[in-house]
């Protein structure tokens, strides 16, 4: 398998990784139900943050946090639901890809996981 080089293959990534969540029992009803997440809008954007975290684009404008804690506010977000974006991040990745910058797309969503856990963690114990 390759190693992720371009836009297009992040494309591809996050495209496959947002379905499978649309379709996931313990987290899709986050993005389906929550917020009744628009792919339309949602993917490019997504794929500008991976672009920016992984090959240097410096394309993605805007800060994750705000959203996340959007959604938190809404319905709480645990350390079960991190673990199965992770799960499936992971294995969406490991479906497709493998290489140095496939690893560190693993290794920087396992520390955008435990930062955002903190953080609405932080939140939700203060309420």
């Amino acid at each position: 398998m390759k190693d992720i080089e371009s836009k297009e293959d992040l494309a591809l990534l996050v495209k496959e990784f947002y379905f499978k969540l649309l379709k996931d029992d313990s987290i899709g009803h986050f993005f389906n139900e929550v917020i009744s997440l628009d792919l339309e809008h949602h993917l490019p954007v997504i794929v500008s943050f991976w672009d920016s975290m992984l090959l240097g684009a410096n394309t993605y404008k805007g800060n994750p946090m705000t959203k996340h804690f959007e959604l938190n506010s809404k319905l709480q977000m645990e350390r079960v639901h991190f673990d199965r974006w992770l799960q499936v991040w992971e294995e969406t990745i490991n479906e497709h890809y493998a290489g140095k910058v496939a690893d560190e797309a693993i290794a920087r969503a396992k520390s955008i996981a435990l930062l955002m856990h903190h953080k609405m963690n932080l939140v939700n114990n203060k309420n």
